[in-house]
């Protein structure tokens, strides 16, 4: 409403900054919003050697949650400077669904953990009428559950446990919010 920009996520990492923003649908004024957000962040670091200045783009990503078969790999924007040069302006995607719980772990990606039933949302509700897809999805959560707590063992990391297990239950509820039976399972299992 007053002109700010909101990114999702912008990170310091060294000395470099790393922008993620989250989409849950696809949209297709996306491409423009990451130019613009990552701009705006080049802006705010921007340096002054003499008379000329460097801006530094963040490294960005676009993460999916959901995902389809028209999900692009790379958003993109061409940019035409004043003086007829172009440049195409590139932002990778990432696509939860090619993650597996195994993936998740090996690459010590735990914020995608609390996404994972995303994965199930078009068949929750036959999950909770066919007893073998539902405990398919329970061994599923047990196990995550069980590498969560080996890969967060300590007193260091027992909040950052809780917190996302937390969050796995609370999205997961959103999720199965119409099948009491899935949501009371997954619940059970990582509560």
């Amino acid at each position: 409403e007053n002109g700010e920009i909101i990114t999702d996520s912008c990170l310091r990492i060294g000395k470099k900054l790393y922008h993620i923003e989250c989409q849950s649908v696809d949209d297709y004024t996306m491409a423009i919003r990451m130019i613009e957000y990552d701009f705006a962040i080049a802006l705010d670091s921007a340096r002054k050697y003499v008379r000329r200045y460097r801006m530094e783009f963040p490294k960005s990503c676009v993460l999916y949650l959901r995902s389809g078969k028209n999900t692009p790999d790379f958003l993109e924007v061409e940019v035409i400077f004043p003086d007829g040069k172009i440049q195409v302006y590139r932002i990778p995607t990432v696509k939860l669904d090619e993650y597996t719980k195994d993936k998740i772990f090996e690459k010590n990606l735990l914020m995608f953990l609390p996404f994972y039933i995303m994965r199930y949302e078009k068949d929750i509700h036959e999950m909770s009428e066919n007893p073998e897809m539902f405990q398919s999805l329970l061994n599923d959560y047990e196990e995550i559950r069980i590498n969560l707590e080996r890969e967060l063992s300590g007193a260091d990391k027992t909040a950052l446990y809780m917190n996302l297990n937390k969050l796995i239950i609370k999205i997961a509820d959103y999720i199965c919010r119409n099948e009491k039976t899935v949501r009371k399972g997954i619940g059970e299992i990582m509560g």
